[in-house]
């Protein structure tokens, strides 16, 4: 019997994370089900149900990452998909969407919230894809998905029919801008290895990130991260959302 192909999802116990945790499983994965809080991906790993498994994983954090390759190393020995999910859209320290949205501004946006939210969303998914990489390279069909968003195209911002053109600013789009080149750049080096890297956009999800303001369910949203993620075939350095190709 073949073995079980072994995914993990960073920031797995809620939201689009934990969705697509919930299809990999569906799809006959094991999935390891990434939390900053173990016990948030307990939960979540034992509404799943077999198949899913909580790892403690807090991506600002060295050694939370080399025990997570730690323990993956011990118990599979490989990793087939890595899906970087976990990101935030403030530190904290807004209430609402359009405080966040006015802080982002790049005339006033304050540089530690700034350093916050690409420490989560770029400098976290670089670090443990470094981490996790000796294990993807044990895979024979090795791949990255970073869950990126439209609102990070610089091609789509730059249009002045954009609809979500005003909301351009340096913390969480520019994070995802600062996420799509680190995914090209891992396809480029990469690409000579057979591993897949590619970035994706779930549709206008209602998730926590966004204060639940998203038009679709996780169930809807979630179905590009999917087709993305399950993907063997495609050449590697794509850029997808709900509609297929997105310019970088």
């Amino acid at each position: 019997m073949q073995e079980k192909m072994v995914a993990l999802v960073t920031g797995a116990n809620k939201g689009l994370g934990k969705q697509v945790a919930k299809e990999l499983v569906g799809h006959g994965y094991t999935v390891l089900i990434g939390s900053r809080d173990f016990a948030n991906g307990q939960s979540a790993a034992e509404e799943i149900g077999e198949g899913a498994v909580a790892i403690q994983l807090d991506v600002t954090d060295a050694m939370s990452i080399a025990n997570a390759v730690e323990r993956v190393t011990a118990e599979f020995g490989r990793l087939d998909l890595l899906v970087n999910n976990a990101a935030i859209s403030q530190s904290g320290r807004y209430a609402s969407g359009q405080e966040i949205l006015s802080a982002s501004a790049a005339s006033v946006a304050p540089l530690d919230e700034v350093r916050a939210v690409f420490d989560t969303n770029v400098f976290g998914v670089l670090a443990v894809t470094q981490a996790m990489l000796p294990l993807i390279r044990s895979s024979s069909t090795g791949r990255i998905l970073n869950v990126s968003s439209g609102v990070g195209s610089l091609t789509l911002n730059a249009d002045p029919n954009f609809p979500f053109r005003s909301h351009f600013g340096v913390t969480y789009p520019a994070s995802k801008t600062a996420l799509n080149a680190i995914t090209l750049a891992l396809a480029i080096e990469l690409e000579g290895t057979g591993i897949k890297v590619r970035a994706a956009s779930p549709s206008y999800t209602a998730t926590a990130i966004n204060d639940f303001q998203g038009t679709d369910s996780v169930e809807v949203g979630a179905q590009p991260l999917i087709l993305a993620a399950l993907d063997t075939e495609s050449p590697t350095g794509s850029f997808t959302g709900p509609d297929g190709a997105y310019p970088w």
